[in-house]
């Protein structure tokens, strides 16, 4: 139902061994968002490569981001013989610089189920943002400077994410001669929760309760006053339309030095004095290097009731308590998350805290609150009782209670995450460790991502257990009632997994046909794999990631499109056996419970298994040329 984390993807290529569960009472799916006559998943905006979908509601809606946009568009191309779709084309590199334009790098989508065009991704614009490639009167392409996203949403048609503000600039003074603005923005991330029950949509900035840094006067330092803007994010939303997040709520002690030296230069008065906004923006952007950023925020898990809302327009927040007492002569940076909220307005989430009360043991781990007899908000660290867990982190909690997330800890000499499940309605219960593949606790990393009522579970799993490279991925089902554990790649139908019937209970990979610039008609096999599942209702549908195969263009050292001397049309990377070489993207997925049957090796000789020696026989998959994606965490 809800996204909770992760916003950015890479990829690395590998090869996967996929694992084939011995369950078969799992539901098995279909992929309803797989456009029949080109075997394209409809999964990201036009001109955009990535896409990612975040949260599924009750009504068969959507919500996702789509991200990275193409630096191969139709302009590009020629009404000519290659369609710009065909293959994959490079990522517009977007850097961040106060001496250049903010150029925004993802965008928010809405999809469904409906008659016409039935679960393509649309555009939707956050705080007037316009989607990629679009043109203004005179036909020029509009630069966006706001980037977006969505992580949930209710039935109510309220959603929920964060934005950035957009671009300002200031006229450069400086010693640059082919420099003429500064770049800037407000705020780097604020929360917003949109309502589209009405027309016009409605909006509501969701403003963290820290936003503004002041200095009183000290000595030779003026006071001063400098508007941060704070960062906030809104996770999920119920059907109470009560959303659940976390915002800054004050400044880190050395971020604070960070600031006060913005306002001692700028007042020093040199030659070419840096504007105090433009400074502190540098300060906010990430180096380069570490990916760090110089400006920090003390983060407090936050609830948002957006059927309260004052007059100014804010609706009403409340401050979860953290994990721990801060020391009032603290310099660390204590933070709590809240990233689910189910009927009863019980968070689930993560907070530093002083394990056991000793503060030599501080660290982050998961904790879910629940309100008292007075209505007012109790923090519950969960507690593994495992000195060997070095954190953890809760995504969900459903109408039963049932809390989900994972652990990080040593499993076989390898530090690994690993997904729990907890019943919070008995008190002392200790978080479990569901089976995955084999008896036991396996040394495959997986995160568990939402839980719906019915108790079932969606998140990813690693499917290989090479300890020396990094491990592709897979979306798993978990069933929390009987403890069922599935790959979903292996309760699809055969459809659905890029194979079309060639006769009775045959299957072979379906062939995409292509044209490069030569004219020549090329031919590739496709393929489909879920690699991870981020959301499921309470109907069992199931919104996530998949990889879809697709060749690839030509471009030379500098990253522009080679083209046919004769045609000017672009070019198709091709094998030394003349075919195109294909890698995979990321789309959006949408899994639906089918009637059909699941396919397996009896349908396709090709993914016949083998069986392990051993006390017990597991099925794989043989190597296939496949990448793998990880998501990277919400700092």
């Amino acid at each position: 139902m809800k996204l909770k984390l992760d916003k950015a993807l890479s990829l690395v290529a590998i090869g996967v061994l996929g694992v084939i569960g011995s369950t078969q009472a799992a539901p098995v799916y279909e992929i309803v968002n797989l456009d029949e006559a080109t075997y394209d998943l409809l999964g990201t905006l036009d001109g955009t490569r990535n896409g990612y979908a975040m949260g599924v509601d009750a009504n068969d809606q959507l919500v996702g981001i789509s991200k990275g946009k193409k630096k191969l568009d139709v302009d590009d191309v020629d009404d000519g013989i290659v369609d710009v779709e065909d293959g994959i084309a490079p990522e517009e590199k977007i850097s961040y610089s106060i001496f250049k334009p903010i150029e925004a790098n993802n965008f928010t989508f809405t999809a469904a189920a409906n008659a016409a065009e039935s679960w393509k991704p649309e555009f939707f614009s956050i705080a007037g943002t316009t989607a990629p490639g679009s043109t203004d009167s005179e036909g020029e392409v509009i630069v966006n400077s706001i980037d977006t996203f969505f992580y949930g949403l209710n039935s109510n048609n309220v959603k929920v994410g964060s934005y950035s503000a957009p671009e300002k600039k200031l006229a450069y003074v400086g010693a640059l001669t082919d420099q003429d603005f500064w770049y800037y923005r407000e705020f780097e991330l604020r929360g917003v929760a949109v309502s589209t029950a009405t027309e016009p949509a409605l909006e509501l900035p969701l403003v963290p309760p820290y936003t503004t840094f002041t200095r009183v006067a000290e000595g030779d330092k003026p006071a001063a006053t400098v508007e941060l803007g704070g960062w906030s994010a809104a996770a999920s939303v119920n059907e109470s339309n009560i959303a659940v997040g976390y915002g800054s709520t004050d400044l880190a002690s050395f971020s604070k030095d960070r600031i006060n030296k913005c306002i001692d230069d700028f007042n020093a008065q040199p030659e070419f004095p840096v504007p105090i906004d433009v400074c502190v923006q540098a300060q906010q952007y990430p180096d380069v290097n570490s990916n760090r950023r110089n400006i920090q925020y003390q983060t407090r898990a936050l609830v948002w009731d957006l059927n309260n809302i004052d007059s100014a327009g804010n609706p009403l927040v409340t401050e979860l308590p953290l994990g721990l007492t801060p020391p009032t002569d603290s310099t660390l940076v204590f933070t709590a998350q809240g990233l689910g909220i189910n009927s009863n307005a019980d968070v689930a989430g993560r907070s530093h805290v002083y394990r056991n009360g000793d503060t030599d043991r501080l660290r982050q781990d998961a904790a879910y609150w629940k309100k008292d007899t007075n209505g007012d908000y109790k923090y519950n660290w969960v507690n593994f009782n495992d000195d060997e867990v070095y954190s953890s982190m809760a995504y969900d909690i459903n109408d039963n209670g049932i809390l989900i997330g994972n652990y990080r800890k040593y499993i076989g000499g390898y530090l690994r995450d690993k997904f729990f499940t907890l019943d919070t309605n008995t008190a002392g219960e200790t978080p479990v460790t569901p089976e995955d593949f084999t008896p036991g606790i396996s040394d495959l990393s997986s995160k568990a991502k939402d839980i719906n009522s019915q108790g079932q579970v969606v998140g990813y799993i690693e499917v290989t257990y090479d300890k020396e490279r990094p491990r592709p991925k897979a979306g798993f089902l978990y069933n929390y009632n009987d403890k069922e554990f599935s790959n979903l790649n292996d309760r699809l139908v055969c459809e659905s997994k890029g194979y079309v019937a060639t006769g009775d209970n045959t299957w072979e990979r379906k062939k995409i046909t292509i044209q490069d610039g030569t004219g020549e008609t090329l031919t590739y096999d496709s393929e489909i794999y879920v690699v991870e599942a981020n959301s499921i209702n309470e109907d069992g549908t199931i919104v996530g990631t998949a990889f879809i195969r697709k060749p690839r263009y030509q471009f030379d050292i500098n990253g522009n499109l080679i083209l046919d001397e004769n045609t000017k049309q672009p070019l198709f990377q091709l094998s030394g056996n003349g075919d195109p070489v294909t890698s995979y993207l990321p789309r959006m997925v949408v899994l639906k419970p089918t009637a059909g049957e699941a396919c397996t090796y009896t349908d396709v000789p090709e993914e016949k298994p083998y069986e392990r020696k051993g006390a017990a026989s597991f099925a794989w998959l043989f190597a296939l040329p496949l990448l793998w994606l990880r998501r990277r965490a919400l700092k």
